[in-house]
């Protein structure tokens, strides 16, 4: 048994199961019966590297597009949406959602991140939920435990992870829950016997690694009858289907991260496995939640988006304004939402990224709003600091 799998954090402290060792790139959120949240599932995804908006969601039907993009969008034009924006050609399995009314989409949005563009920076401010105005250094927690802890009852489902990433999005005070699928936690009789003896004068370590077990046993039983996801995106699908599977049960807040956005060079090219990833994950949600589908949202944030112009090699430099992904039998969908702010070279931020027009805070805080009904205090004052929420845009059916 490798030791270090099991002390690995602890040292960031004990107020949550997010501190236990068993940290992840997916988290999970429940409350008892699931009553204090009620039916409504959020599943809050990552696209970590600045997912390239302008790519994901094309405006051919803006004059100053084409010229700015030869090479990356030589390929062909996607599918159309609406007669002004098409649809990346790699998530066209992705159309018959938005024309179900189950799949939307945000432009030209952003968070309070400006100018210096560092990933790292970046992905905690979107995570941290904060403005400009509070220093990187001192975030604390994430949004979306902000939430959580706002809501009486909450509990944490499960504590499993074999993974090395963990999301700011969920840490803080309120617990939750963690795993990962990169890895399995394989450890013989004699072992598991030894694990509950070391952690049985700590029922919050006790109970959540107890349940590692279970869960792991599970997954390799899987695994042995062929069940686990194979292919280029067996670990994402594996991801979805474990995400599916608890929001099936008490959990009603999930959040994980898709990577390998970045795309400096040859985006053409580079882009494809990453919208292929987010088109079958959000599929794959979409399937295993069943009936559950009705009832959830799927919210898919980058840390900023990239820039107007292809560069030298083909692909795109970090930028400001981007695009959100909206899914979910909860969504009110088949919809562009923000203000375009036009690709004229006097309407580019800085003259080189694409304008931001809207807060992807403010789109966050109508999503809780909408589906667990905070008060707007609450999102203004409280889970996002320093916000001002907009008029409603009638996110959710």
């Amino acid at each position: 048994m490798d030791r270090r799998v099991f002390l690995r954090g602890i040292s960031a402290g004990a107020c949550s199961l997010g501190a236990h060792p068993l940290l992840s790139t997916a988290t999970f959120a429940a409350s008892d019966g699931g009553r204090p949240l009620g039916d409504n599932r959020l599943i809050v995804v990552i696209l970590r590297g600045a997912m390239d908006g302008l790519d994901l969601l094309r405006p051919y039907g803006d004059p100053d597009f084409a010229g700015y993009r030869p090479e990356i969008t030589k390929a062909g034009r996607g599918s159309d949406l609406d007669g002004f924006f098409a649809l990346h050609p790699e998530l066209v399995e992705l159309m018959p959602l938005w024309a179900q009314g189950q799949l939307g989409f945000v432009h030209a949005a952003s968070s309070p991140y400006r100018d210096k563009r560092s990933h790292f920076d970046g992905q905690d401010m979107l995570e941290a939920g904060t403005g400009a105005d509070l220093p990187i250094a001192e975030i604390r927690d994430g949004w979306l435990n902000r939430m959580l802890q706002a809501v009486p009852g909450v509990r944490a489902e499960t504590a499993y992870s074999v993974g090395i990433a963990e999301m700011p999005i969920l840490r803080g005070a309120a617990p939750f829950a963690a795993w990962a699928p990169e890895q399995s936690l394989d450890l013989s009789a004699a072992s598991k016997a030894l694990l509950e003896q070391v952690y049985q004068n700590d029922p919050l370590f006790h109970a959540a690694s107890m349940q590692a077990m279970e869960l792991s046993a599970h997954l390799q039983e899987a695994d042995a009858q062929g069940q686990k996801p194979k292919g280029p995106f067996g670990d994402v699908l594996a991801l979805a289907d474990f995400t599916a599977e608890r929001l099936r049960a008490d959990t009603r807040i999930a959040s994980f991260s898709l990577t390998g956005w970045d795309t400096h060079r040859a985006q053409a090219g580079s882009i494809v496995k990453p919208m292929q990833g987010l088109a079958q994950v959000i599929l794959r949600l979409q399937a295993g939640l069943a009936e559950t589908w009705g009832m959830t949202l799927v919210v898919a944030m980058t840390e900023f988006g990239r820039t107007v112009r292809e560069n030298g090699t083909f692909g795109t430099d970090h930028g400001t304004g981007g695009a959100m992904v909206l899914a979910g039998g909860a969504l009110k969908g088949g919809r562009i939402l923000g203000d375009w702010p036009g690709l004229s070279e006097a309407a580019l931020f800085e003259r080189r990224d694409l304008m931001p027009t809207s807060d992807v805070r403010a789109w966050a805080g109508h999503a809780l709003r909408g589906l667990y009904g905070f008060d707007k205090s609450l999102i203004e004052n409280t889970i996002f600091p320093g916000l001002i929420l907009p008029r409603d845009p009638g996110l959710l059916l």
